[in-house]
């Protein structure tokens, strides 16, 4: 048996926009189910907000994603509760996504996409544990971790 935790995310009228923008980021198949193809009432939801989507891509990436019901309106992702100081991560997020390459080169046109109209945590480059990191909250409030795997020998 195999098993394969994926992250869901939560949005609020966002979802299609978010998964669309993964999928331009990451690649792969994009599928979204809405409420009115699901026949749910309309007080529900707005008929055009997902109730179900994702994204999965051969390159092992995928995500999940829907429109929380009754809430029809994106709502602001607002200021990211996320923070580095002295090189420490502060935060009251119970979670980031977290994007590992094998190199830098591979790695980094993924950090670009990412960035664009997000809110930078710490900036991609070089770090004391890893090749490349960085972190970041999406245009969607999504705290990402981009980095390159570090190679580690056991003791």
């Amino acid at each position: 048996m195999s098993l394969n935790a994926v992250a869901h995310l939560n949005f609020h009228g966002q979802a299609r926009e978010a998964l669309e923008f993964y999928q331009s980021v990451f690649g792969g198949q994009l599928t979204l189910a809405t409420y009115a193809d699901f026949g749910m009432p309309a007080e529900l939801s707005s008929a055009t907000n997902v109730v179900f989507g994702q994204v999965v891509a051969d390159n092992g990436f995928r995500v999940m994603a829907y429109d929380v019901p009754g809430q029809d309106t994106p709502a602001a992702p607002g200021t990211p509760t996320t923070r580095r100081e002295n090189g420490t991560t502060i935060t009251e997020e119970r979670f980031f996504l977290s994007v590992r390459g094998q190199s830098v080169d591979e790695i980094t046109p993924v950090w670009e996409c990412l960035a664009k109209d997000a809110t930078v945590i710490e900036p991609f480059g070089p770090a004391q544990w890893a090749p490349a990191f960085g972190m970041l909250a999406d245009r969607f409030g999504v705290t990402w971790i981009v980095d390159v795997a570090a190679e580690y020998t056991q003791a």
